[in-house]
């Protein structure tokens, strides 16, 4: 009798693994990259030395880079063994993310058992939020994977003692930090679970283990500094309003962004759920139940980063959705306890499964078919131009954002780009790093286009209408190409606009 379920377990978590790998499978070589993708390959690319110069070397008092890199050195040694292209890389997100999926369930039925295991691995295989970061070619999949890990370390370190999980505690804790620096806002409330479930004969090992983490991160903690004065000094995102708690919320369970029509639909679910799950939170606590503590310790593991994240941003703005995907991951391990550890009416039971199925289904779609700003038909435009432009032209973009795509998929054509506006927050691509990447932006147009007898400029249609609504007639950019060059001809490439000049 006991080796029916465990068959039956094992088949149900191999079938949930082949349905997580065959959904990030989908589109993996046709969606296109956008910028930060193709920084990603640009930067890993030219090797370890050259992402530290391009990272660490001072510019005015600040870092040249944000990014600490251990997903550049482990996207490097992939690329090595595998090749530069789309469907390689992407296999090493898609690789992480499945091994997230795993660490989860080991967790979920650590926690609770069987049932909430694959409910959790079910819940992260089908999740739109998690399957987008475990495509992209960024550090997200890494850091969701290593945190899991560290909260599945903790966890049995707390249940069963053992040097060898508070071990692997630090050393995951250290390996998120070094792969990205707002892996803290997550360590920091794991570190804190002990206070939480009154555990005190635990604070000297989480104490000892967080001390063995910083020592372990010491060489990159002291670059830190340098590294917050860069976000000081230019970051892109501005300061949280509450509306952006809803924004996460709708992220961890359809994702962003959803067209207009979609979005009440999609915030609904997101309270819908949210709500549902803290009332069971709630009312396990209130009845005393055994397993309320681990619905309470869930909840906390969600809120609290983002509740940190948010009050720090306050301060210095770093408050992005991704960063926060590991709360994404225990979100979905709390609805699974709330689907099988607690008792709802069926009518509830069933209306909580329809919601997140519908939320997943939205998510999913707009994930697959979404290629609105920052994404672009960029490998068909870079063979068009390929075949169109001759040795006198120039292709140049108003900005770094089309430029790297563009230069990603091939490195011959004649391209410039134009810096960003010195000192504004999309002013991140510092002169260091553009050596390391070896692709020197241009002070403006003029300096871009250096005499060629045709120009194809390329823009984002966003860019253009941003100044639009600032009031000025034309985009800088264009102004002095159309003074100097005779406009022949626009083109449509969906996003973006690629307008033809010549003498």
């Amino acid at each position: 009798m006991s080796k029916m379920p465990k068959n039956f377990n094992r088949l149900a978590l191999l079938l949930i693994l082949i349905a997580a790998v065959g959904l990030r499978l989908v589109a993996i070589s046709t969606r296109p990259i956008w910028y930060d993708e193709a920084f990603a390959v640009l930067f890993a690319e030219k090797g370890m030395q050259a992402m530290l110069a391009g990272t660490l070397t001072q510019v005015g008092g600040s870092a040249a880079d944000v990014h600490p890199l251990a997903y550049y050195g482990l996207l490097n040694a992939w690329m090595s063994l595998f090749s530069q292209s789309l469907t390689a890389i992407r296999m090493l997100s898609v690789l992480l993310g499945v091994c997230t999926i795993l660490v989860i369930y080991i967790f979920s039925r650590e926690l609770a058992g069987e049932r909430m295991a694959l409910a959790s691995a079910l819940l992260m295989a089908l999740s739109p939020f998690q399957i987008h970061y475990a495509q992209e070619i960024r550090m997200y999949a890494l850091l969701v994977l290593l945190l899991a890990m560290a909260t599945l370390a903790l966890w049995l370190g707390l249940r069963k003692g053992g040097w060898y999980w508070w071990g692997l505690f630090s050393i995951s804790g250290a390996l998120a930090q070094y792969t990205h620096n707002l892996a803290v806002f997550y360590i920091l409330p794991l570190a804190l679970t002990p206070i939480f479930h009154k555990n005190w004969r635990a604070v000297r090992n989480v104490v000892i283990s967080c001390l063995v983490a910083v020592a372990l991160y010491m060489p990159w903690l002291l670059q830190l500094p340098s590294q917050f004065e860069k976000v000081r000094q230019s970051y892109w995102t501005t300061s949280p309003g509450f509306a952006r708690l809803a924004t996460t919320l709708i992220s961890f369970t359809t994702n962003l962004p959803l067209p207009a029509a979609w979005l009440p639909v999609g915030l609904f679910i997101a309270l819908f759920l949210v709500v549902l799950a803290a009332w069971q939170t709630i009312k396990a606590y209130r009845h005393k139940l055994p397993q309320a503590a681990t619905g309470i310790w869930l909840s906390y593991l969600v809120f609290a980063p983002i509740f940190l994240l948010f009050v720090f941003s306050q301060w210095q703005p770093v408050y992005i959705e991704r960063g926060l995907i590991a709360s994404g991951a225990m979100f979905l391990v709390w609805l699974a306890w709330v689907m099988t550890e607690t008792k709802k009416p069926h009518l509830v039971q069933g209306l909580f499964v329809l919601l997140l199925i519908i939320g997943f289904a939205l998510g999913y779609y707009q994930h697959i078919y979404y290629d609105g700003f920052p994404y672009g038909r960029y490998a068909e435009m870079a063979r068009y131009l390929r075949s169109s432009i001759t040795p006198q032209d120039v292709v140049l973009h108003s900005n770094k954002l089309t430029m790297f795509p563009a230069h990603y998929y091939d490195r011959t054509l004649p391209q410039e780009y134009i810096q960003d506006i010195p000192g504004s927050g999309s002013d991140t691509l510092a002169l260091p790093t553009q050596k390391a990447l070896g692709l020197f932006a241009r002070s403006d147009s003029e300096d871009g286009v250096r005499g060629a007898k045709n120009v194809w400029f390329v823009i984002f249609k966003k860019e253009l209408d941003e100044y639009r609504a600032l009031g000025y007639a034309t985009h800088p950019h264009l102004e002095w190409l159309e003074k100097n060059y005779q406009l022949d001809r626009l083109e449509d490439w969906g996003e973006i606009t690629i307008y033809v000049f010549s003498r």
